[in-house]
């Protein structure tokens, strides 16, 4: 078990630590609901230094990094940041990805925690064209700082104009009097802010600075728990969850980031292109519980006569609508907004309604 580099801190601050891909994480600390309201309303912060980061480079960087994506990075430019994923070569999804271009010939890959391994290795044997690949996963901290507040919050600590920032965009620059720290407007709660990464050896200084800067606006310690509900409230995908090796992007909703665009000859184009022609037998979809319950991961979802139509891959409570909410794939047409489906919660049967995304309307 790898200990992140705040891993004392987080103990300090009261976090319950938990194992989560290999890592002792903070899942929680004042209590989910809490931390959950304070990133929609305010400004909270996760510690998700368990992610991976890869540097790929060299005159050959882009046509490796276009290879083992299905979105078109040639869209992208310097600062830019694109939302990805990794086929597999049999039609199913290694990873979902960031890709941040410094220029064409350098590209940082963020990964998810538990595929470090796992991803680096499949890049690696498409290397073909030697580009030239690094993996600084255990040398990087980074720092999600979400919600509305953020920007105003965390201004005092930086010269790069935070307001002026897009989403999907980053910037180098001077943070908490660190310099080369990295800023991008991303996310995965739903509720805007900013992800900052940095060298291990600079995150006690900039954690503490983060909650200093962020003490007037309530900032709040957020973990893994709230990350989680903010995220399913948006319907973002989790990996291992919503998608996997067996899941198409198409399947799953992310025919937006697969472009069939001249010039852009990824991994499983050829099948992925067939598949969006004849279309797919299932899809990923939205849910909300009309009856009372909480759908679970694993859970079977059939019809009006009871057969099995899917599979619930990610449910919770919401916090923020006070209803139970789900995410699974089902057999079309049962996919089709408002179409009553049910979920079989241990012995009981449960209507629930297909809904379009996101869940949480800001």
């Amino acid at each position: 078990m790898k200990d992140i580099a705040l891993k004392s801190m987080h103990e300090e601050l009261g976090a319950k630590m938990v194992a989560f891909a290999g890592y002792n994480m903070p899942l929680q600390y004042a209590g989910l609901s809490q931390e959950h309201h304070a990133v929609r309303n305010g400004v909270g912060v996760f510690d998700v230094s368990h992610m991976g980061e890869f540097y790929v480079t060299g005159p050959n960087a882009f046509e490796l990094v276009q290879k083992i994506s299905t979105n078109d990075v040639s869209k992208l430019v310097d600062g830019k940041v694109q939302y990805s994923c990794m086929p597999n070569g049999k039609g199913g999804i290694v990873d979902d990805l960031l890709i941040y271009r410094f220029s064409e010939e350098k590209y940082l890959l963020v990964v998810n925690a538990s595929n470090i391994e796992k991803d680096w290795n499949w890049i690696s044997e498409q290397n073909t064209m030697n580009a030239v690949m690094e993996n600084v996963s255990d040398t990087i901290s980074l720092l999600a700082v979400q919600g509305p507040k953020a920007a105003e919050a965390m201004q005092s600590l930086t010269g790069i104009d935070l307001n002026e920032m897009t989403y999907y965009t980053f910037k180098e620059g001077t943070f908490a009097g660190i310099d080369n720290v990295l800023v991008s407007a991303t996310g995965y709660t739903g509720s805007g802010g900013f992800e900052i990464y940095f060298k291990n050896e600079n995150a006690e200084a900039i954690f503490k600075s983060v909650l200093e800067a962020g003490k007037t606006f309530d900032i709040e310690p957020a973990g893994l728990g709230a990350r989680d509900t903010l995220r399913l409230e948006m319907g973002f995908c989790l990996y291992g969850n919503d998608i996997d090796d067996s899941t198409s992007p198409l399947e799953a909703g992310l025919g937006w980031i697969t472009k069939f665009t001249d010039g852009n000859e990824f991994i499983d184009r050829e099948f992925l292109a067939s598949q969006k022609e004849t279309g797919v037998t299932r899809k990923l979809v939205a849910f909300e519980m009309i009856d009372k319950g909480i759908p679970r991961q694993g859970y079977e979802i059939v019809d009006a006569n009871d057969n099995v139509i899917g599979t619930v891959t990610s449910g919770t409570m919401s916090p923020s609508m006070k209803i139970a909410i789900g995410l699974g794939y089902v057999n079309l047409p049962h996919n089709k907004v408002d179409t009553e489906i049910y979920i079989r919660v241990r012995k009981k049967t449960l209507k629930a309604m297909v809904v379009k995304l996101p869940f949480y309307k800001k």
